[in-house]
């Protein structure tokens, strides 16, 4: 049976702990989802996760927005530390969520696992849109309203009951093809996001997979481009909102 982690007299409220947790972490975005009808790892006892705990760490904005041509080392050195990052994060809400009494467990941050389909474990974005920090963008890539994509996510499953959601299931691209115009390897197919549509039909992955490792080996042996997000509008909005508040 599901626990609650009612610790608040608010049964809509998350519990004071993790609220605290988050703000002391320094973790701008988070919110839990519901995976009830999602095929999430196992927990120790056998049972699958009904929930998890997503979050976003921020990338550095002015690095963003110098790899609209292409990935960099400090775009490299970027992504290699903020998902050091998150899974750091990522083990100790695990461990705290595990000191109170639940099942937990802690997604990797960009592993795959399955290295035939190109896919890791779950999809961490998901989780991110059931937990209502944002969309999926025509680059197949999560935006939230306050960072764009330039965004990395952490996720970790908890057979513990929290207010979900609500999940976002409306695009906000509007008629903007940025990023379908900037991906070097015509990778994007273009098609509008909704929940439940296969990543195939607006991915080719394997043509995206293929193009990185022939041009751009040298950053994490292929793993890195960035092109797409780096031309989202809004990530770029973003950029301005941190310019304006630092002049």
């Amino acid at each position: 049976m599901v626990k609650a982690i009612g610790v608040t007299n608010d049964s809509e409220a998350f519990p004071i702990w993790l609220t605290e947790w988050m703000k002391a972490q320094e973790i701008p975005l988070w919110g839990a989802a519901d995976l009830e009808n999602f095929s999430t790892p196992s927990d120790r006892t056998g049972k699958k996760f009904p929930y998890a705990i997503s979050f976003a760490i921020p990338m550095n904005p002015e690095i963003m927005s110098g790899i609209q041509n292409g990935p960099n080392q400090k775009y490299a050195d970027e992504y290699a530390g903020v998902n050091k990052r998150i899974n750091e994060l990522s083990a100790a809400l695990e461990a705290e969520v595990r000191k109170r009494g639940f099942q937990s467990e802690a997604l990797p941050a960009s592993v795959r696992s399955d290295t035939v389909n190109i896919k890791g474990d779950f999809p961490q974005k998901t989780a991110a849109t059931r937990a209502g920090l944002g969309w999926i963008g025509r680059h197949c890539q999560l935006i939230t309203h306050r960072f764009g994509p330039w965004v990395r996510l952490g996720t970790v499953f908890t057979d513990a009951v929290l207010p979900c959601g609500p999940p976002i299931e409306k695009n906000f691209c509007g008629i903007c093809t940025d990023c379908i115009d900037a991906c070097p390897a015509n990778a994007l197919k273009g098609n509008k996001w909704y929940p439940g549509l296969p990543r195939e039909e607006m991915l080719d992955v394997r043509v995206c997979d293929q193009w990185k490792k022939a041009h751009y080996f040298q950053y994490h042996k292929g793993h890195n481009c960035g092109i797409c997000s780096a031309v989202c509008p809004h990530g770029l909005k973003g950029l301005k909102r941190s310019e304006k508040y630092e002049s």
